[in-house]
């Protein structure tokens, strides 16, 4: 825009990893840079972990890609 002011738009997305909630945020990461343009940051807004035979089966984090819009 010509003023210098910028929109920016926030999507939320679920990512999971069988290794950590670290990997898990990578994960979706990758995913989301080859859809979106224009990342500035994400905030995670959850962490789970689901459990299979009294063990952890898998970490999910749901975070918020923030992005300007072009």
């Amino acid at each position: 825009m010509s003023n210098g002011t910028q929109v920016a738009r926030v999507t939320e997305i679920i990512a999971e990893s069988p290794n950590s909630f670290d990997d898990a945020v990578k994960v979706g990461f990758n995913r989301a840079v080859k859809t979106l343009r224009g990342i500035t940051g994400l905030r995670i807004v959850e962490q789970r972990v689901s459990v299979k035979d009294n063990k952890i089966n898998t970490f999910r984090v749901k975070m918020e890609v923030i992005f300007i819009l072009d």
